[in-house]
């Protein structure tokens, strides 16, 4: 008897999770056709040949009633967050709307909004707002963002580059005078044409640096890459930063050697190597050593470059990379750093398809560790291996 009753609880249960179903699938299809329907209604109102126009631009655009209300908007403006269901998003864009209305007449306005409903980052458009017809208006947005950003970018990089040349120029010419004034003392003129070696040789630094990170901004790295020996790349950097090593008494040790390759331009990926290398010897003790080493992981080849320094804080961290950024600059200026070595790097290495990450704890040292597509060797330095693994 207990089991006929747990058998009709069963049956009950899948007869009303059945209905149940069909009762969903019923109400999902009536919303669609009431969408269907209301879409319909809404492009009957407008005039002939806009809504096909509309759906064809990958700008953002729309179109609104006499009452500011959305019409039609392109999946752009959707995704740029112009509109909340069947209203503007911006009350800002909807005052250019409502004078376009009310004047009869275009209008244009440049804007700055709030990017999404609680974010803080902001969108830089370009409004026009156009009427059509006796009650509708046509708006158009331009989002200009990346533009004022690269703006924001190119007119902070002049700002500094005049600022890191001004220094070492001035300390130019204020050892030249100081050498004039002392002509007549050897001891003081040999202390002074030191340290104007010093500067020039900074200012030498600066300008090389500056021309390196306009010549990778102006090149496609990967336009005819080649395999490039893993062997032979840390050889290169290493051999180039032999003298800066040697001047603080620091040792640069290298890891096991491998048959690694990547693709792309053997010298910039030297350059790059070559900062960070650079790099760790400066914030090095005298006598420290500098670890370089390489290793594949899932496809992705790591080099890895370890320093003994002072290390890095926090706060620092995330933004090491930024041209001219420089966490302690009276040590930089000890150091002789000039703030770009470090964005020559990522900005290398993400040409490459990869990126370059770092790790630091104040007191113990740093590491930056350059992630890069592994690439095939090349046919011709196969058998080369495989005759060294015979000998």
């Amino acid at each position: 008897m207990s089991r006929m009753r747990t058998a009709d609880l069963v049956l009950v249960a899948l007869l009303l999770g059945a209905a149940m179903g069909v009762v969903f699938t019923v109400l999902v299809q009536a919303a669609r056709a009431r969408a269907a329907a209301a879409t319909a209604v809404l492009e009957q109102h407008l005039p002939d040949g806009v809504a096909a126009v509309l759906q064809t631009l990958d700008e953002p655009a729309v179109v609104l009633d006499g009452s500011t209300s959305v019409l039609l908007a392109t999946d752009a403006a959707q995704s740029l967050g112009l509109v909340a269901g069947r209203l503007l998003a911006h009350p800002e864009v909807a005052a250019v709307v409502d004078d376009a209305r009310g004047a009869h007449e275009p209008r244009r306005a440049e804007l700055v909004l709030r990017r999404g409903a609680v974010g803080t980052a902001s969108l830089h458009v370009t409004v026009r707002a156009a009427p059509l017809g006796v009650s509708l208006v046509l708006l158009l947005v331009e989002d200009r963002s990346d533009a004022v950003r690269l703006e924001a970018v190119r007119r902070d990089f002049v700002a500094n580059v005049s600022h890191e040349l001004k220094t070492p120029i001035g300390a130019v010419g204020l050892l030249a005078e100081a050498l004039d004034s002392a002509a007549d003392d050897p001891s003081q003129v040999r202390r002074f044409a030191g340290r104007l070696t010093a500067e020039a040789g900074r200012l030498a630094s600066i300008t090389r640096e500056i021309i390196d990170f306009s010549r990778i901004q102006a090149r496609d790295p990967l336009h005819e890459p080649q395999p490039v020996a893993l062997d032979e790349l840390l050889a290169a950097a290493i051999d180039r930063s032999r003298v800066a090593a040697e001047a603080k008494s620091v040792e640069v040790v290298r890891g096991k050697r491998s048959a690694l390759h990547v693709l792309g331009d053997e010298a910039l990926l030297t350059t790059a190597l070559h900062n960070l290398i650079v790099n760790a010897v400066q914030y090095s003790p005298p006598g420290g050593h500098v670890g370089v080493g390489a290793r594949v992981r899932d496809g992705v080849v790591e080099i890895s470059v370890s320093d003994q320094g002072v290390g890095i804080a926090d706060d620092d961290l995330e933004r090491v990379f930024e041209r001219f950024y420089r966490g302690d600059p009276a040590r930089s200026r000890s150091t002789g750093g000039t703030g770009l070595g470090l964005s020559i790097v990522k900005h290398i290495v993400e040409n490459h398809g990869g990126d370059v990450r770092v790790w630091s704890r104040v007191g113990r040292g740093s590491t930056f560790t350059i992630r890069l597509p592994e690439a095939a060797a090349p046919d011709a330095a196969r058998p080369r291996r495989r005759e060294r693994e015979r000998v």
